[in-house]
């Protein structure tokens, strides 16, 4: 990501923290009404479920300038979600979920050069938890 792109995304990610609880219900709204199979994913306290997703964008915002931090993190994280049975396909789905979320929390202030880092951002993030999912169901494959 560009600089410009982590400014961007920092900026307007600082509009949508404060609404934090909103915005994530309106993610999982946006998400199940496309995706309907993707419920049942979903199970126990979606406030939690929420509130866990916020601090997992906001902890990637945070660290966008610091990949030997992000990396990892993302790594860890997708290899959990491999676990969790997400499939590559998935990933696509949440990132249109995320930026039709976007959209709707920031208004006019979702401009086309926002979408596009945040676009960008997603990339970077969804590419490496799957790498990370492959890499960890390819491990445990050795292992059986």
């Amino acid at each position: 990501m560009t600089p410009q792109q982590i400014r961007l995304v920092r900026q307007s990610f600082a509009l949508v923290a404060p609404v934090a609880t909103q915005a994530a219900a309106m993610f999982y709204e946006n998400l199940f009404t496309a995706e309907p199979q993707l419920r049942p994913m979903f199970r126990g306290d979606m406030a939690r479920q929420g509130d866990l997703l916020m601090r997992m964008i906001g902890g990637a915002v945070g660290m966008l300038d610091n990949p030997e931090l992000l990396m990892p993190t993302l790594h860890n994280l997708g290899a959990r979600h491999g676990g969790y049975g997400v499939q590559p396909a998935h990933y696509g789905m949440v990132g249109r979920a995320l930026l039709r979320t976007l959209d709707e929390a920031l208004g006019d202030a979702f401009t086309p050069d926002v979408a596009d880092a945040w676009a960008t951002m997603y990339g970077v993030v969804s590419r490496t938890m799957m790498e990370a999912a492959q890499a960890d169901s390819r491990s445990a494959a050795l292992v059986v």
